[in-house]
């Protein structure tokens, strides 16, 4: 094992979308990233060209973050190739399959969301925690950080999807844990809270956020976000830029948080 001299990013979920974007700017600004996907090995390759491109390094390690036995070969590899985690960027995440009423949503869906978009960070957190408090410190003195992304529906009701919304609600809760868990240990946990963002999972929708958006100025700023706008997020909270914050919400949602009359 060579430990890195680069602080070293671990985004799960990385393939695609705002994982994708997340991983590139953090290669920009020369993080190792590691790369992980459920099964687009494809897609995951493409992200590690233009990782390798941006002039850092990239590693492609495949694993499904609800599963106990990825989840520590995924730590266990990353450990091996570089010794060590500075960042955790939970991204990985499912949609509902099936859109289904709330009173007719069957508990296989739940299971598979909770299983994915739950369990899987936290417990994904609590072995690379373990992992930050024993690494020794990066020569810049950068501490490290966990960054979890949720969404608007931690606080928005659709009742065709509340597995996904109460999967989203509990990420805000786990941030605050954690949060409160590593302040002593000087490890800082944030949450960012994408709003309608355009990736494949929206593609569905698109009509009908385009009217939301454009028409009706469901967000005050009237536009679709992109996965770049997060990655920005993320990366103003890697490089240090919010030293005095812990268990905070970032809203990268165009406005739409704010109640307006």
């Amino acid at each position: 094992m060579a430990e890195s001299s680069s602080p070293v990013a671990l985004v799960t979920g990385s393939s695609r979308g705002i994982g994708r974007a997340i991983a590139v700017s953090l290669a920009k600004e020369k993080f190792n990233v590691v790369v992980n996907f459920a099964s687009n090995a494809a897609a995951a390759e493409e992200v590690k060209a233009l990782i390798e491109s941006a002039g850092s390094q990239a590693m492609l390690v495949k694993g499904d973050v609800a599963s106990a036995t990825d989840r520590g070969a995924m730590v266990a590899a990353v450990i091996g190739a570089w010794g060590r985690i500075d960042l955790l960027v939970n991204n990985a995440g499912i949609a509902p399959s099936i859109r289904a009423d709330l009173l007719d949503a069957g508990e296989e869906s739940f299971d598979k969301l909770i299983g994915t978009n739950v369990k899987g960070p936290y417990f994904l957190t609590q072995l690379v925690a373990k992992q930050m408090l024993s690494q020794p410190p990066l020569a810049s003195g950068s501490k490290p950080k966990i960054v979890n992304v949720s969404s608007i529906s931690a606080y928005t009701a659709s009742t065709n999807r509340g597995d996904y919304c109460i999967a989203k609600a509990a990420i805000g809760m786990m941030t605050q844990l954690y949060a409160a868990r590593l302040a002593d240990e000087g490890i800082n946990v944030y949450e960012i809270r994408p709003g309608i963002i355009m990736t494949d999972m929206t593609g569905p929708v698109k009509a009908k956020y385009d009217k939301l958006i454009l028409e009706d100025g469901i967000t005050p700023i009237r536009r679709w976000g992109q996965p770049d706008d997060v990655a920005r997020a993320v990366v103003a909270i890697a490089l240090d830029l919010l030293p005095f914050s812990t268990g905070e919400v970032i809203n990268v949602d165009g406005g739409f948080h704010l109640r307006r009359l």
